[in-house]
Protein backbone atom coordinates (compact mmCIF):
# COMPACT_ATOMS: atom_id res chain seq x y z
CA UNK A 1 0.00 0.00 0.00
CA UNK A 2 3.06 2.27 0.02
CA UNK A 3 3.56 2.28 -3.75
CA UNK A 4 0.94 4.85 -4.77
CA UNK A 5 0.37 8.43 -3.71
CA UNK A 6 3.44 8.31 -1.53
CA UNK A 7 4.40 11.22 0.71
CA UNK A 8 5.45 13.74 -1.95
CA UNK A 9 2.72 13.01 -4.49
CA UNK A 10 0.11 12.98 -1.71
CA UNK A 11 1.31 16.42 -0.59
CA UNK A 12 1.30 17.78 -4.14
CA UNK A 13 -2.12 16.33 -4.88
CA UNK A 14 -3.50 17.90 -1.71
CA UNK A 15 -2.14 21.41 -2.23
CA UNK A 16 -2.21 21.54 -6.02
CA UNK A 17 -5.03 19.31 -7.26
CA UNK A 18 -7.89 19.82 -4.81
CA UNK A 19 -10.28 21.60 -7.18
CA UNK A 20 -12.11 18.41 -8.15
CA UNK A 21 -13.09 17.61 -4.56
CA UNK A 22 -13.83 21.19 -3.55
CA UNK A 23 -15.89 22.12 -6.61
CA UNK A 24 -17.95 18.91 -6.54
CA UNK A 25 -18.76 19.09 -2.81
CA UNK A 26 -21.71 21.46 -3.10
CA UNK A 27 -23.33 19.37 -5.84
CA UNK A 28 -22.87 16.16 -3.87
CA UNK A 29 -24.43 17.70 -0.78
CA UNK A 30 -27.38 18.78 -2.95
CA UNK A 31 -27.75 15.23 -4.28
CA UNK A 32 -27.87 13.87 -0.74
CA UNK A 33 -30.50 16.43 0.23
CA UNK A 34 -32.57 15.67 -2.87
CA UNK A 35 -32.60 12.03 -1.80
CA UNK A 36 -33.78 12.95 1.71
CA UNK A 37 -30.40 12.19 3.26
CA UNK A 38 -29.87 15.26 5.41
CA UNK A 39 -27.97 13.41 8.13
CA UNK A 40 -26.49 10.00 8.88
CA UNK A 41 -23.50 7.89 8.02
CA UNK A 42 -21.54 8.35 4.77
CA UNK A 43 -18.70 6.10 3.55
CA UNK A 44 -16.24 7.76 1.21
CA UNK A 45 -14.15 5.38 -0.89
CA UNK A 46 -10.91 6.80 -2.26
CA UNK A 47 -11.18 9.68 0.20
CA UNK A 48 -7.71 11.02 -0.50
CA UNK A 49 -6.57 13.81 1.81
CA UNK A 50 -10.01 14.42 3.30
CA UNK A 51 -11.18 17.48 1.34
CA UNK A 52 -14.64 16.01 0.68
CA UNK A 53 -14.82 14.43 4.13
CA UNK A 54 -14.35 17.86 5.69
CA UNK A 55 -17.30 19.28 3.76
CA UNK A 56 -19.44 16.30 4.75
CA UNK A 57 -18.60 16.69 8.44
CA UNK A 58 -19.33 20.42 8.22
CA UNK A 59 -22.78 19.40 6.99
CA UNK A 60 -23.04 17.17 10.11
CA UNK A 61 -22.72 13.78 8.45
CA UNK A 62 -20.76 11.02 10.14
CA UNK A 63 -17.94 9.98 7.80
CA UNK A 64 -15.75 6.95 7.28
CA UNK A 65 -13.02 7.56 4.69
CA UNK A 66 -11.10 4.75 2.99
CA UNK A 67 -7.95 5.11 0.90
CA UNK A 68 -5.07 2.85 -0.10
CA UNK A 69 -2.51 5.63 0.45
CA UNK A 70 -1.06 5.88 3.95
CA UNK A 71 0.24 9.37 3.18
CA UNK A 72 -3.19 10.58 2.05
CA UNK A 73 -4.87 9.16 5.15
CA UNK A 74 -2.27 10.84 7.38
CA UNK A 75 -3.25 14.22 5.89
CA UNK A 76 -6.96 13.39 6.14
CA UNK A 77 -6.75 12.46 9.82
CA UNK A 78 -5.13 15.81 10.60
CA UNK A 79 -7.62 17.76 8.48
CA UNK A 80 -10.79 16.01 9.69
CA UNK A 81 -10.33 14.78 13.27
CA UNK A 82 -14.09 14.24 13.61
CA UNK A 83 -14.13 11.58 10.85
CA UNK A 84 -12.81 8.01 10.92
CA UNK A 85 -10.35 6.74 8.32
CA UNK A 86 -8.96 3.39 7.17
CA UNK A 87 -5.88 2.61 5.11
CA UNK A 88 -7.30 -0.12 2.93
CA UNK A 89 -8.22 -1.03 -0.63
CA UNK A 90 -11.64 0.32 -1.54
CA UNK A 91 -12.29 -2.93 -3.42
CA UNK A 92 -11.73 -5.05 -0.32
CA UNK A 93 -12.86 -2.93 2.63
CA UNK A 94 -15.78 -4.17 4.72
CA UNK A 95 -18.43 -1.49 4.13
CA UNK A 96 -20.64 -0.87 7.16
CA UNK A 97 -24.34 -0.07 7.00
CA UNK A 98 -24.71 3.51 5.81
CA UNK A 99 -26.95 6.13 4.22
CA UNK A 100 -24.62 6.92 1.31
CA UNK A 101 -21.39 5.83 -0.36
CA UNK A 102 -19.31 8.35 -2.28
CA UNK A 103 -16.35 7.66 -4.59
CA UNK A 104 -15.31 10.73 -6.57
CA UNK A 105 -12.23 11.53 -8.61
CA UNK A 106 -12.27 8.41 -10.84
CA UNK A 107 -11.00 6.27 -7.95
CA UNK A 108 -12.90 3.19 -9.18
CA UNK A 109 -10.76 3.25 -12.33
CA UNK A 110 -7.47 2.68 -10.55
CA UNK A 111 -5.72 -0.66 -10.94
CA UNK A 112 -3.88 -0.53 -7.63
CA UNK A 113 -5.10 -4.04 -6.77
CA UNK A 114 -3.52 -6.85 -8.78
CA UNK A 115 -6.83 -8.73 -8.77
CA UNK A 116 -8.97 -5.73 -9.72
CA UNK A 117 -11.15 -6.93 -12.60
CA UNK A 118 -14.68 -6.37 -13.89
CA UNK A 119 -16.08 -9.10 -11.58
CA UNK A 120 -14.43 -7.34 -8.62
CA UNK A 121 -16.14 -4.09 -9.61
CA UNK A 122 -19.47 -5.90 -9.88
CA UNK A 123 -18.88 -7.45 -6.45
CA UNK A 124 -18.15 -3.97 -5.07
CA UNK A 125 -21.48 -2.71 -6.38
CA UNK A 126 -23.23 -5.68 -4.78
CA UNK A 127 -21.55 -5.03 -1.43
CA UNK A 128 -22.38 -1.34 -1.55
CA UNK A 129 -25.99 -2.13 -2.41
CA UNK A 130 -26.21 -4.42 0.58
CA UNK A 131 -24.56 -1.91 2.93
CA UNK A 132 -26.87 0.96 1.97
CA UNK A 133 -30.11 1.40 3.86
CA UNK A 134 -33.26 1.37 1.67
CA UNK A 135 -33.36 4.75 -0.04
CA UNK A 136 -29.58 5.12 0.25
CA UNK A 137 -27.42 6.33 -2.63
CA UNK A 138 -24.08 5.60 -4.26
CA UNK A 139 -22.50 8.67 -5.88
CA UNK A 140 -19.36 8.28 -7.98
CA UNK A 141 -17.66 9.04 -11.29
CA UNK A 142 -15.43 7.20 -13.74
CA UNK A 143 -12.97 8.11 -16.46
CA UNK A 144 -14.04 6.94 -19.91
CA UNK A 145 -12.02 6.17 -23.06
CA UNK A 146 -10.76 9.35 -24.70
CA UNK A 147 -8.34 10.55 -22.03
CA UNK A 148 -5.63 10.55 -24.71
CA UNK A 149 -5.42 9.75 -28.39
CA UNK A 150 -4.50 6.08 -28.83
CA UNK A 151 -0.96 5.73 -30.15
CA UNK A 152 0.22 9.07 -28.81
CA UNK A 153 1.85 10.21 -25.59
CA UNK A 154 0.90 13.49 -23.95
CA UNK A 155 3.10 15.34 -21.49
CA UNK A 156 2.20 18.07 -19.02
CA UNK A 157 3.51 19.70 -15.90
CA UNK A 158 2.28 21.83 -13.02
CA UNK A 159 4.22 23.66 -10.37
CA UNK A 160 3.71 25.30 -6.99
CA UNK A 161 5.92 27.27 -4.64
CA UNK A 162 7.80 24.19 -3.43
CA UNK A 163 6.96 21.45 -5.93
CA UNK A 164 6.80 20.43 -9.58
CA UNK A 165 4.93 17.47 -11.07
CA UNK A 166 5.42 16.10 -14.59
CA UNK A 167 2.91 13.65 -16.09
CA UNK A 168 3.21 11.48 -19.19
CA UNK A 169 -0.06 9.89 -20.30
CA UNK A 170 -0.86 7.06 -22.73
CA UNK A 171 -4.08 5.21 -23.58
CA UNK A 172 -4.05 1.82 -25.33
CA UNK A 173 -6.60 -0.21 -27.27
CA UNK A 174 -7.23 -2.43 -24.23
CA UNK A 175 -8.79 0.62 -22.52
CA UNK A 176 -5.94 1.04 -20.08
CA UNK A 177 -4.62 4.49 -19.23
CA UNK A 178 -1.05 4.75 -17.98
CA UNK A 179 0.24 7.80 -16.15
CA UNK A 180 3.97 8.14 -15.48
CA UNK A 181 4.40 10.73 -12.76
CA UNK A 182 7.64 12.45 -11.70
CA UNK A 183 7.56 14.74 -8.68
CA UNK A 184 10.09 17.21 -7.31
CA UNK A 185 9.43 18.57 -3.84
CA UNK A 186 11.60 21.06 -2.02
CA UNK A 187 13.04 19.68 1.22
CA UNK A 188 15.34 22.20 2.89
CA UNK A 189 17.45 23.74 0.14
CA UNK A 190 17.22 20.72 -2.19
CA UNK A 191 14.48 19.22 -4.36
CA UNK A 192 13.66 15.55 -3.80
CA UNK A 193 12.58 13.43 -6.76
CA UNK A 194 10.11 10.57 -6.72
CA UNK A 195 8.44 8.49 -9.46
CA UNK A 196 5.12 6.67 -9.65
CA UNK A 197 3.29 4.78 -12.38
CA UNK A 198 -0.51 4.59 -12.21
CA UNK A 199 -2.71 2.38 -14.37
CA UNK A 200 -6.44 2.86 -14.85
CA UNK A 201 -9.07 0.75 -16.56
CA UNK A 202 -11.30 3.06 -18.59
CA UNK A 203 -15.03 2.31 -18.55
CA UNK A 204 -17.91 3.17 -20.85
CA UNK A 205 -20.79 4.79 -18.97
CA UNK A 206 -23.44 2.39 -20.39
CA UNK A 207 -21.57 -0.70 -19.15
CA UNK A 208 -21.25 0.76 -15.66
CA UNK A 209 -24.94 1.70 -15.63
CA UNK A 210 -25.87 -1.86 -16.61
CA UNK A 211 -23.70 -3.37 -13.88
CA UNK A 212 -25.38 -1.09 -11.35
CA UNK A 213 -28.84 -2.14 -12.54
CA UNK A 214 -27.87 -5.79 -12.23
CA UNK A 215 -26.96 -5.09 -8.61
CA UNK A 216 -30.45 -3.69 -8.06
CA UNK A 217 -29.85 0.06 -8.29
CA UNK A 218 -31.94 2.69 -10.02
CA UNK A 219 -29.37 4.61 -12.07
CA UNK A 220 -28.95 8.18 -13.26
CA UNK A 221 -25.94 9.18 -15.39
CA UNK A 222 -24.73 12.78 -15.24
CA UNK A 223 -22.00 15.01 -16.64
CA UNK A 224 -21.71 17.22 -13.57
CA UNK A 225 -22.07 17.47 -9.82
CA UNK A 226 -24.46 20.38 -9.57
CA UNK A 227 -22.83 23.36 -11.26
CA UNK A 228 -19.43 21.66 -11.47
CA UNK A 229 -19.05 20.12 -14.92
CA UNK A 230 -16.81 17.06 -15.05
CA UNK A 231 -13.70 17.00 -17.25
CA UNK A 232 -14.05 15.57 -20.75
CA UNK A 233 -14.56 11.81 -21.08
CA UNK A 234 -15.90 11.43 -17.54
CA UNK A 235 -19.32 10.33 -16.32
CA UNK A 236 -20.93 10.59 -12.90
CA UNK A 237 -23.59 8.29 -11.46
CA UNK A 238 -26.31 8.45 -8.87
CA UNK A 239 -27.26 4.87 -8.01
CA UNK A 240 -30.28 4.66 -5.70
CA UNK A 241 -31.28 1.67 -3.62
CA UNK A 242 -35.10 1.45 -3.83
CA UNK A 243 -37.08 2.06 -0.67
CA UNK A 244 -38.50 -1.22 0.60
CA UNK A 245 -35.74 -3.30 -1.00
CA UNK A 246 -34.74 -6.40 0.94
CA UNK A 247 -32.10 -7.79 -1.44
CA UNK A 248 -29.00 -8.92 0.48
CA UNK A 249 -25.69 -10.13 -0.91
CA UNK A 250 -23.26 -9.81 1.99
CA UNK A 251 -22.53 -8.67 5.53
CA UNK A 252 -23.36 -5.23 6.96
CA UNK A 253 -22.53 -3.45 10.18
CA UNK A 254 -25.03 -1.39 12.12
CA UNK A 255 -24.09 2.21 12.86
CA UNK A 256 -24.28 1.80 16.66
CA UNK A 257 -21.95 -1.19 16.36
CA UNK A 258 -19.65 0.92 14.18
CA UNK A 259 -19.56 3.72 16.74
CA UNK A 260 -18.36 1.31 19.44
CA UNK A 261 -15.40 -0.04 17.47
CA UNK A 262 -11.91 0.53 18.80
CA UNK A 263 -10.24 3.16 16.61
CA UNK A 264 -7.08 1.00 16.45
CA UNK A 265 -9.07 -1.58 14.49
CA UNK A 266 -9.59 0.92 11.67
CA UNK A 267 -5.94 1.23 10.65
Amino acid sequence: MKNWYKEDLAYIHDVGHSDYALKSASGILDILAQNNISEGFVVELGCGSGRSALELTKARYQVLGVDISEAMIAIARTRVPDAQFRVESLFKVDIPSCHAVIAIGECLNYLFDKDETDPILTQLFDRIYNALIPGGVLIFDVAEPGQATIGTTTQSFKEGKDWIVLVEKEEDQQLTLTRRIITFRKVGEQYRRDDEIHHQRLYQAPEIAEQLRQSGFHVEVMQSYGEYKLPKAHAAFIARKPVGSHRTVGKTLENDEWSNQDEDSLV
